[in-house]
């Protein structure tokens, strides 16, 4: 079985070609090609931003195109939500002009739910916890008994992801903020920060907050120490919230896995954070490769993949930006 998955829920289109082998049984990812807005100087503006991937989207597509065989795929799976509607309106007018072209049927998948099931498809993964950190998102979940997803606790304000890029604008980082975050920290000194965490929910704000207070008055002296000691005491405060919510979700209802995944899974720091506790615990770190934690085709295509599998779909007649992981 063979699917190709299309993403665009916000900066990136993307496209993927996820295979399963029925005589094997093994997953693999054919294709993963994509390009991303970037905005000049403050965050996405939505409109700007599909009017980049309209414009552009075709370009990706030609990238891939001698590698979809009409026969050989089986279904196209898109992202459906949740995300930004002029993104997301994008991508369900490309993704039906395809399913079209091709003679294909067509399933809408959530962003959400792709980026956990990539790592499973890709993984010699059984049943965790799973950690899905990304811009919009930060949720502690599992899988129940009757194959649904459930949030065990998540961000009440803003994702971990778009923490860290309010905090690099604020520093004079251009987006996306994580990867230069992630480099002043490893010359940075600790700095007391607030910390956020209830039960298995977290806040992210007020850590912002502070946090920008603080560069200010420490940027007056020296703004490169002042951006190293700041962006190390944020990973090291937030990072240890997202890694308390974890732990005690596994304990409650005992996991021995736990799954990293989104964009800011990426972080070389805080998957050693999450490997020492897992170690502690006596359990067991999974994130899968770089490129497939960031927003991409592949992912799509292998959550439609499963959901074909499962004898599942959401047949899609429009987008649904507010579709949340628990909802079906």
């Amino acid at each position: 079985m063979r699917a190709i998955g299309l993403e665009c829920t916000a900066h990136t289109f993307g496209v993927g070609i996820a295979a399963f082998d029925e005589k094997t049984g093994e997953n693999c990812i054919e294709i993963n090609r994509s390009l991303s807005y970037r905005p000049e100087k403050e965050g996405i503006i939505p409109a700007e931003c599909a009017r980049f991937l309209e414009e552009n989207a075709p370009l990706v597509l030609k990238e891939a195109e001698g590698q979809i065989r009409a026969k050989e795929i089986d279904l196209i799976g898109f992202s459906q939500g949740p995300g930004l509607a002029p993104s997301l309106s994008v991508g369900l007018k490309i993704a039906k002009n395809l399913a079209e072209s091709l003679k294909k049927p067509l399933i809408g998948v959530n962003h959400c739910r792709a980026h956990i099931e990539i790592g499973k498809f890709l993984l010699p993964i059984a049943d965790p916890v799973v950690l899905y950190v990304s811009g919009g998102n930060t949720q502690v979940v599992f899988l129940d008994i009757g194959g649904n997803y459930r949030i065990l606790g998540e961000t009440q304000d803003i994702g971990i992801g778009n923490a860290i890029d309010k905090l690099g604008r604020s520093m004079g980082l251009r987006f996306p903020a994580g990867p230069k975050v992630e480099g002043l920290a490893r010359g940075g000194e600790y700095v007391p920060l607030p910390y956020y965490v209830k039960g298995m929910d977290m806040n992210f704000s007020g850590l912002v907050a502070d946090a920008t207070r603080k560069f200010k008055n420490m940027a007056e002296k020296s703004p490169k120490k002042a951006q190293a000691d700041i962006s190390y005491s944020f990973q090291e405060v937030s990072f240890a919230m997202l890694a308390e919510a974890a732990e005690r979700a596994m304990a409650a209802v005992g996991k021995k896995e736990l799954l990293l995944v989104g964009g800011v899974a990426q972080n070389k720091r805080l998957q050693e954070m999450l490997e020492i506790m897992c170690r502690e615990r006596g359990a067991k770190l999974y994130a899968a490769p770089g490129e497939y934690n960031r927003d991409n085709g592949a992912m799509i295509a292998a959550c439609a993949l499963l959901g074909l599998k499962r004898g599942v779909g959401n047949y899609p007649e429009d987008i649904r930006p507010n579709w949340r992981l628990d909802a079906d």
